[in-house]
């Protein structure tokens, strides 16, 4: 077989080893050939990076095929043997080995790239480039074997780098990740406990549900551990907003029973005309109506019109009477009126004061037969007929005053007590006592004062 490989990676199998063709000469002395030297820009054994390496274009320069068909490659350690080419000429064996070595050193450079976009993968990268690196002192290829060696090297180190980065990375996402669930959980626990507001924070919930699982990186134990916290959270507000539900439905069923009720009551009203005792009893329904709270939604509006309607049977039938009964009111108040504006002339106490009573009686009793005048304008006509009977009685008071025994009496009175003072005044001037006597005149003169004051009184009413 063609291509002997030591390798325990070999690369593509050769054909079967054909003999000297027709007129080929076999190469005369085989020629050394030159140990591999490192390409520019990097040392020996040094990593390439995958912005510096190249790929093998001219394998003979680190290799050879002697004339027997031996292939050698050149490394710093020296020649080795790498394998047989018998399947066509030195150059073919050349491009079969290089070509080899170019698949290497693409796999190599994958690795390089997968390192640095891919640095998750550092563990599977490393232990790729490792079989890589363990198989190259075996590898059947022509190229720069050690240039290869010392990429694999950083390689495997740089994923080493970037495994560790990658774990620190985890663990910072990890406890961002349990921070934000403890959050998330924390939220839903506040509403399971506290919230009323059953749709916004239902919503909620849901949407903590659906970012709760977009959150990933978190260790089994820790997730199952805020997963427990959050479902206790949710089963409670479910329950609790369960209940609610409930107890709103006994609620509304327990409305529906007293609107019902409420209903035939007013309905059993609603021909009445006890207008006024009737009004309250509709007034006290209603409050009762609205304390009952709300029935179920699909039956509230059509109780609510049957309410109404017999609320609005009797108001309209009041409303009717209503109407007739004021404007009835409005003619009696002009009947009023021009009764007011007859009479106002004809009582005149001070010319005639049994007259003007005698004319405020008429007054009065044709009042009264004319009837009620509209609620509104009742203080108005109160004030005005006031008016005439407060003219009548202050005249008569007046009237009394002035012809009361007891007024004239205390006038006299007051006259009386001047007269003995003054004479007492004489007296005592009579008997030389001068100082007594002046201030006996002085009381004399103000009780002087004191009946004409009274007297002037009693003209003036």
């Amino acid at each position: 077989m063609a291509g002997t490989n030591n390798s325990p990676k070999p690369g593509p199998r050769p054909g079967p080893r054909p003999g000297p063709r027709p007129g080929a000469g076999v190469a005369s002395t085989p020629q050394p050939h030159p140990r591999p030297t490192p390409r520019s820009g990097t040392a020996s054994g040094a990593a390439a990076s995958p912005a510096t390496h190249s790929r093998a274009t001219d394998p003979t320069k680190f290799g050879r095929i002697d004339e027997s068909g031996t292939v050698w490659l050149a490394t710093k350690d020296g020649e080795r043997e790498i394998g047989s080419w018998q399947a066509g000429t030195a150059a073919e064996g050349y491009a079969h080995y290089g070509k080899r070595y170019d698949d290497l050193a693409t796999e190599v450079e994958l690795l390089e790239s997968r390192v640095v976009s891919h640095p998750e993968e550092a563990q599977t990268i490393a232990h790729t480039a490792q079989e890589l690196k363990d198989g190259l002192p075996t590898a059947a290829v022509l190229g720069d074997v050690d240039a290869l060696d010392a990429r694999l090297v950083h390689v495997i180190e740089a994923s080493a780098q970037a495994a560790e980065k990658a774990q620190l990375d985890k663990e910072e996402r990890r406890k961002k990740a349990i921070a934000r669930k403890e959050e998330l959980a924390a939220e839903a626990e506040d509403l399971a406990e506290n919230s009323t507001e059953w749709k916004v924070a239902g919503d909620r919930i849901r949407e903590i549900l659906t970012e709760w699982k977009s959150i990933r990186g978190i260790d089994r134990k820790t997730d199952d551990l805020l997963w427990r916290r959050y479902s206790r959270a949710r089963d409670s507000f479910n329950r609790r907003r369960g209940s609610h539900f409930a107890e709103l439905d006994r609620n509304r069923a327990a409305a529906r029973r007293t609107k019902e009720d409420i209903i035939e009551r007013a309905e059993a009203l609603k021909t009445s005309t006890e207008w006024s005792s009737t009004a309250a009893a509709f007034r006290d329904l209603m409050k009762e109506w609205k304390a009952a709270g709300r029935a179920p939604r699909e039956i509230d509006d059509k109780l609510w019109a049957r309410f109404k309607a017999a609320q609005d049977e009797f108001f309209s039938a009041r409303n009717a009477v209503n109407e007739a009964r004021d404007k009835e009111y409005e003619e009696n108040a002009a009947a009023k009126d021009a009764l007011l504006a007859e009479y106002d002339s004809r009582i005149d106490p001070s010319k005639d004061l049994d007259h003007a009573r005698a004319e405020l009686r008429q007054l009065q009793e044709k009042w009264e037969e004319i009837g009620f005048v509209p609620r509104g304008r009742v203080r108005e006509y109160e004030d005005r007929i006031a008016a005439l009977e407060k003219r009548v009685s202050e005249a008569a008071d007046s009237q009394w005053r002035r012809t009361d025994p007891e007024a004239q009496a205390r006038v006299q009175q007051f006259a009386d007590r001047a007269a003995e003072f003054e004479a007492k005044a004489k007296e005592l001037e009579a008997k030389g006592k001068s100082s007594q006597a002046g201030k006996a005149r002085e009381q004399a003169q103000q009780w002087r004062q004191w009946a004409e004051q009274a007297a002037d009184t009693l003209k003036e009413l």
